[in-house]
């Protein structure tokens, strides 16, 4: 009616409306401008929306004011009985789809009357019941027709009636939510004015309830609940589903909260999401127990993990992420951490096994794994442990192959197969040196290997863990540790590789297996008796010229510096400097002979060598030089002694070599020989060829130690180059035998080095005796370190000072507290530290004048001798050796060749 009056008539309405809201806005009766607008708006005439005001001027006042009367009540035009029964209808066919006839102005009018004119409860009430009855009637058309017919143990058919339950709810919902949405645009007013006055849900929530009390509902959401559970078995058997069936149902449940929960829960984590976690714990226990009875190692980790993205991939496309987190509790707890040994120790295909075969992509799966769960990483860093310190085991036994104790056993087998006969035809006893160097050498080497297997494998499979990289270091360095004569052999195996003349290795490989073994050197705790070999081991590459190169010794000697600082090297890089200070005092002697005029009859070189800085005894062994050594050693001493007062020189014969050309029968040999050898063999110049010089003849004539003497004649007698005869010929030499010259001896080669026979690695009593000596180190070396710390702190209890003694002794040996004890106890008789009242702490006393009486010389010597200056040392300890080097060519009528 209103859309044909003009706008002019439109405009003054709302003025008037204003002005009259203006002077009644005390009467409950009048609608707000807001309202009356609205009422234009939707349709409505003027005259229906404006009050009816009287023409009659009403009466004065006193005081001459008009007095305004009260306006008249109003009640609707029709009845709402009438409105509600027609919006009733018009629900109804909403719910049955038939909106599209229906005007959507005339419903929402109907709905707005019955608001405006307090018939709101009827309103919200008559909706609600029409809701659920339609609820009802889905319910009844769709849900329970789909119930299952009947218990079915086929797969397939169970999965058909599950999904028909599932797709018959959603269809419900739709319906409903279609219905609802469409409702609620028509009781749009409903909800913003009555449900707030009322304190009741607004349409479309209590719609959601409804649809909660009315179809989430036993048996209804039972069925639901089962058919969810059960086609989610199916999938884990490995069938194939209808996913959507089930995203749709779940999502449902997503969307409805339970009415009753302060926090909003949805009624999905409050049903379904339980039952599914119980039903999943369940599945996966009985899971646990048949993979392991089925499967391997490697196939139960594949399937386990293969278990994990499938149950993530579940929860993303058919349940809710909300769950994907305990669902993998529940896999860790039964598939993972319930098995961890049992996995690890599978036999025949568990941890060993997976490393054995280098199976990098099962030990990576393990790991990912593993690291799941609390226990994990522990269990593997465990097992890691063992199945290390067992291979380790394993190569400490191996490197014992030779008998019992390797190379004591090896040494005693010789003795004895050498003791049962010594004709030509008795068999030759295995090389005994030889085979125990080659053992030390592949101990390291399969060390090495070990390494590299496990670090290739840190790297690639478990993502360089720090907590598993820890558990190697510590396997590593118990096995190491555990064969005592691991030291030995890594001074060995690098002596080896530092050897000039290696052949089938560059310098760069020859550096990247130095920097592998330095990783093995830093698991030994005993770095002390490390460099005592290893001092021996350079000592002899250094004086036998066998040095691969200058550079690589002292690349090493960087190496071993910065893994154990300046002290530990600091008598290594002396011994070069000496080698240097040699190398310019031998040219200075020589240009000392050639002013002088002098010819000496032998080439001589001399290496000099500070006694502390090299390994050796001070206590020369004995020998009677010939006349020629004599006046050569003399001529040098007198050159040597004038440059340098106050210092005395001491000749090493056992560590020197001579070059000597003999003349045999068939042709002349240059043969390199050792200076104990060369003296035994100045012996002969003066005798015939077929006279003899017997064994106790060449002993009172050389005064060479016995078992020097003995290992010089069989090099000579009895090793590969026969350039002397043994009667009776045998491998061994004896008190009884006599020596001869072979003039008829001859061999391919023009230069001949007849080495000594010696074996590289010690023997029981020499290694005792190295272990004696560095005891004895150990004991001052420690005194030092006390007085050191008790001469800095002043006072300490004896725990602190057991620990910071252990603390600084840590990088050369690992000092046993009982000992660390015991040279306190030492220390308080000699009155360097005295116990306090208490009994538990100890005071330094200041004695700085008794540090140099003769009975603490020794002491003192062993605290500061890394300290002090090599110059100042140099000057407390005034014995230096003296070494023939390089050797002196002979005549050949010096050998009595006639």
């Amino acid at each position: 009616m209103y859309s044909i009056l003009p706008q002019v008539f439109a405009a003054t309405t709302f003025l008037l409306v204003s002005h009259t809201l203006i002077l009644l806005r005390e009467n409950l009766f009048i609608p707000s401008s807001e309202t009356l607008w609205r009422r234009v708006r939707v349709g409505r005439s003027c005259a229906e929306c404006l009050p009816t005001y009287s023409s009659e001027v009403p009466p004065r006042m006193r005081g001459g004011k008009a007095r305004i009367k009260p306006v008249r009540k109003h009640g609707p035009d029709i009845s709402m009985d009438e409105t509600w029964a027609k919006l009733s209808k018009n629900i109804v066919e909403i719910q049955n789809h038939n909106a599209a006839n229906l005007s959507y102005e005339e419903n929402h009018r109907y709905a707005y009357n019955m608001v405006l004119y307090k018939n709101g409860d009827k309103l919200y009430k008559g909706s609600t019941q029409l809701i659920a009855d339609n609820l009802d009637k889905l319910a009844r058309e769709y849900i329970i027709p789909a119930f299952p017919p009947g218990v079915t143990n086929d797969p397939v058919q169970k999965s058909q009636e599950g999904e028909m339950v599932l797709k018959a709810l959603k269809k419900v919902w739709d319906d409903h939510t279609s219905s609802l949405s469409k409702l609620r645009d028509v009781l749009k007013y409903m909800d913003r004015v009555y449900t707030k006055n009322a304190v009741v849900p607004e349409i479309w929530d209590q719609g959601l309830i409804l649809f909660i009390k009315h179809i989430i509902r036993p048996p209804i959401e039972d069925h639901v609940i089962t058919a969810i559970l059960t086609l989610i078995r199916i999938e884990r058997d490995g069938y194939t589903i209808n996913r959507s069936s089930v995203k749709g149902c779940v999502d449902v449940f997503l969307q409805l909260t339970d009415p009753g929960s302060r926090d909003a829960t949805s009624l999905y984590r409050r049903d379904i999401e339980p039952a599914v976690l119980k039903e999943s714990e369940n599945f996966y226990q009985s899971e646990g127990e048949r993979l392991l009875e089925s499967c391997d190692a490697p196939e139960y980790l594949r399937r386990v993990e293969s278990r994990f993205q499938e149950e993530e991939s579940r929860t993303h496309h058919i349940l809710s992420t909300l769950t994907s987190l305990p669902l993998q509790r529940i896999l860790e707890k039964h598939l993972v951490s319930a098995h961890l040994s049992t996995v690890v120790n599978m036999p025949n295909s568990g941890l060993d096994a997976m490393i054995d075969s280098d199976r990098i992509d099962d030990l990576a799966r393990l790991y990912r794994l593993f690291t799941r769960v609390p226990a994990g990483l522990s269990c593997l860093r465990k097992s890691l442990k063992e199945t290390v310190i067992g291979r380790g085991k394993e190569l400490n036994d191996a490197s014992t192959g030779l008998g019992g104790d390797g190379a004591d056993s090896a040494e005693d087998e010789s003795a004895e197969l050498s003791s049962k006969g010594k004709g030509k035809a008795k068999a030759r006893p295995p090389n005994v040196a030889s085979q125990t160097l080659a053992l030390a050498l592949k101990w390291v080497q399969d060390v090495l290997d070990l390494k590299d297997k496990f670090d290739r494998m840190w790297t690639k499979a478990f993502h360089s863990d720090r907590d598993l990289e820890s558990g190697l270091n510590e396997a590593f360095e118990t096995f190491i540790n555990v064969n005592e004569k691991s030291p030995e052999y890594i001074s060995l195996f690098i002596d080896e590789n530092l050897k000039k003349g290696l052949k089938g290795k560059s310098d760069t490989e020859v550096d990247i297996v130095l920097d592998k073994t330095i990783t093995v050197f830093r698991y030994v705790t005993d770095k002390d008796v490390f460099e005592r070999y290893y001092k021996g081991h350079l000592a002899k590459r250094l004086l036998l010229g066998r040095s691969v190169s200058d550079d690589a010794e002292r690349g090493m000697l960087a190496k071993l510096k910065v893994e154990c600082g300046y002290q530990f090297t600091q008598k290594l890089e002396g011994m070069f400097n000496d080698m240097k200070i040699s190398a310019d005092t031998m040219q200075a002697f020589r240009n000392h002979v050639a002013k002088n005029d002098t010819d000496p009859a032998i080439d001589l070189t001399v290496t000099v060598m500070t006694s502390t800085f090299w390994p050796m005894s001070h206590s020369a062994a004995s020998c009677t030089f010939p006349a020629q050594l004599i006046e050569a050693s003399r001529s040098f001493e007198r050159f040597y002694l004038s440059r340098h007062s106050g210092r005395r020189l001491t000749w090493q014969p056992s560590l020197g070599s001579a070059d000597v050309r003999v003349k045999f029968k068939s042709r002349k040999h240059d043969l390199n020989v050792s200076t104990f050898a060369l003296v035994v063999l100045l012996l002969f110049e003066d005798i015939l060829d077929d006279q003899f010089l017997t064994y106790e003849e060449i002993k009172s004539s050389t005064s060479i130690p016995e078992i020097e003497l003995k290992r010089q004649l069989q090099s000579l007698a009895c090793a590969k180059y026969k350039i002397l005869k043994k009667h009776p010929p045998g491998r061994e030499v004896s008190a009884g035998d006599s020596f001869s010259f072979n003039i008829d001896f001859s061999a391919p080669l023009q230069k001949i080095k007849i080495s000594t026979v010696a074996s590289r690695v010690e023997n029981t009593e020499e290694r005792k005796e190295t272990k004696d000596r560095i005891e004895e180190e150990r004991k001052h070396q420690t005194e030092a370190c006390i007085v050191r710390i008790m001469k800095d702190r002043k006072h300490m209890t004896h725990n602190d000072l057991v620990n910071e003694v252990t603390r600084q002794l840590a990088s050369r040996f690992q000092p046993n507290p009982m000992a660390i004890k015991k040279r306190i106890e030492g220390l308080i008789e000699r009155e360097y530290l005295e116990r306090c009242e208490d009994r538990k702490s100890y005071n330094y006393l200041v004695r700085p004048r008794v540090l140099y009486r003769s009975d603490r010389i020794d002491l003192l010597l062993a605290g500061m001798i890394e300290r002090v200056s090599p110059h100042l040392y140099h000057q407390c300890i005034l014995t230096c050796r003296l070494i023939s080097h390089r050797g002196m060519p002979f005549l050949a009528h010096v050998f009595g060749v006639r």
